[in-house]
């Protein structure tokens, strides 16, 4: 079969769209920012309309481009964040805002408005709570359905349709209204592995309602199948034809785990799935996403999941990962009084500021026998934004143990190399995790853009012990929309098949073995500095 697919991912900030060929080759990317709405501490909001357009705006780009005929297009994969997004009975937005603008029909993923109704859950013992690593999260959908339901019940009982974003994308494209098992598995506790929701637990939180009149899905279908030819309406906005195929829709950081690991069975004749049980993937951006795939249910406490076909039909994952994670290392660098020196820097030598504080790095550290011996009293407790995992706790918070009266270029960089470290420790954190549970994970395959950042990549390596694999298309979260588009449009028999022809390696970054020791110490110090974040929590807690 011949043809091109195309990937749509829509991300936090923005939209973007890649045009690749049925082997992985990229043609063409296109970008397009997206509006987030800020009406109070804690709440993220955005516009399933703007959103819409603005997927429009890519994918009409990249095909003008690429200069190729819009009928070659054969299938489409859209990954979105998993953010809520809520119509009314006529399918228009419907507001979840304080403003009560419908334009902000969208509640984000980091959006933390349901904490209490996140914590009330997880008081509750639900059974459904095992798939979920024991704690259901406030990114998560059912507490902000629950929010939706005590705080604008007259929006909750008047919404016609609820929608994962992802879900969203591939309605407005084929007009089925489909659900995935990838969305509702990971933040709708869906039981996909017994194709049924526990509608006990439903009741209990008294948002049962969902689950009539199509409000949540006329159909759950798995990964990998068609969700409908694209409808004259949306070839007309996308710029194709109706000839193409949509793929059951993906969270954004699963998308990229498709994108990632069929690098995995590089060499060889035919993917094996057992390979994929030693290797994770980090998605990385504004947080990061850790996904571990297994042929049999791992149950790991602070690490959401198992979930069965969230990735792969018939596989389970688990999913840890860093509520902040680049916005953490921003975060660091621009609240610091040399940060307008560095930037200055960067601008005149076009580089990158985080390159100019690596050079920093560079020059503190000659002579040293490794450089990370730096930062051997500055340490970093990275929950700035609450701990995702391995915890599950939202009110853990950061910490810097270290500090002194310096503002000097230097100072910044160190502390910004400690943030880095401070990182791939809690990366190393959920290894641990995932190890007690019988995980055996020997490489991390990553994307994002923090794998452009040499010193990211040699601390990961270090810090986890761990190969970390660059694979050769840098936009993995794009080539797994992709993927998906091409086995949809039936150019490859199942996923394994097209991960396995579409995503190859590109370089490894191996752990320095030398650092072994300083970084086991380290780590030691990293998990107290939680425990004893907890034990003050503890002691002034009877002042709230």
């Amino acid at each position: 079969m011949d043809g091109y697919v195309i990937g749509v991912d829509v991300g936090t900030a923005s939209v973007r769209a890649g045009l690749f060929d049925l082997k992985g080759n990229r043609q063409a990317i296109a970008t397009e920012p997206i509006q987030i709405h800020r009406p109070k501490p804690d709440y993220a909001e955005q516009s399933s309309e703007d959103i819409w357009q603005a997927v429009g705006v890519v994918v009409r780009r990249i095909v003008q481009e690429a200069g190729i005929p819009p009928e070659s297009v054969i299938g489409i994969g859209f990954d979105a964040t998993c953010s809520l997004v809520v119509l009314d009975r006529a399918d228009r937005p419907l507001s979840i805002s304080p403003s009560g603008d419908p334009h902000w029909n969208v509640i984000m993923w980091m959006d933390h408005r349901a904490t209490r109704e996140a914590e009330e859950i997880n008081a509750g013992g639900y059974e459904v709570l095992r798939y979920v690593g024991g704690v259901i999260s406030p990114e998560m959908e059912t507490p902000k359905l629950l929010w939706l339901k005590r705080h604008m019940p007259t929006v909750f009982e008047s919404a016609g349709k609820f929608f994962d974003l992802a879900d969203f994308l591939v309605y407005c494209s084929t007009g089925n209204n489909i659900r995935s098992v990838c969305t509702k598995v990971c933040k709708w506790t869906y039981l996909a592995h017994e194709s049924r929701w526990d509608e006990g637990y439903l009741r209990a939180l008294g948002i049962e309602s969902i689950l009539s009149d199509g409000r949540a899905g006329d159909a759950i279908r798995p990964l990998g199948e068609s969700a409908g030819h694209l409808t004259p309406e949306a070839a007309r906005h996308l710029g194709l034809t109706e000839r193409t195929q949509v793929a059951i829709g993906i969270i954004d950081a699963h998308a990229g785990t498709v994108g990632l690991l069929g690098a995995v069975w590089s060499g060889q004749t035919h993917p094996d799935l057992a390979h994929l049980e030693r290797a994770m993937a980090l998605i990385g951006g504004t947080s990061s996403c850790l996904m571990a795939l297994s042929r049999e249910p791992r149950f790991v406490p602070g690490v959401w999941g198992p979930y069965y076909g969230a990735v792969l039909p018939n596989m389970w994952m688990n999913e840890g990962g860093q509520s902040a994670a680049g916005a953490l290392v921003d975060y660091t660098l621009q609240h610091h009084a040399q940060y307008a020196s560095l930037e200055a820097q960067a601008q005149a030598e076009g580089i990158s500021v985080y390159e100019v504080a690596n050079r920093l790095i560079d020059k503190m550290s000659a002579g040293l026998p490794f450089p990370a011996l730096l930062t051997r009293q500055l340490h970093v407790y990275p929950d700035h934004y609450g701990n995702r995992s391995p915890y599950g706790d939202p009110h853990s918070r950061g910490i810097v143990d270290g500090l002194t009266l310096d503002t000097s270029p230097e100072a910044l960089a160190l502390l910004y190399y400690a943030t880095l470290q401070a990182l791939a420790y809690n990366i190393r954190d959920v290894l641990r995790a995932l190890s007690e549970a019988g995980y055996q994970i020997e490489a991390i395959y990553a994307t994002g853009g923090s794998v452009k950042n040499r010193y990211w990549l040699q601390e990961h390596a270090d810090a986890t012990g761990c190969r970390v694999v660059i694979n050769r298309e840098p936009e993995a979260v794009l080539l797994g929309g992709a993927i998906l588009g091409a086995v949809a449009a039936g150019a490859y028999p199942d996923m394994p098949s097209a991960m396995h022809a579409m995503s190859q390696p590109e370089r490894v970054i191996e752990p320095n073995p030398a650092t072994a020791e300083y970084h086991a110490v380290r780590f030691e110090i990293f998990r107290a500095m939680y425990q004893q974040h907890l034990e003050r929590r503890r002691r002034m807690a009877r002042f709230t």
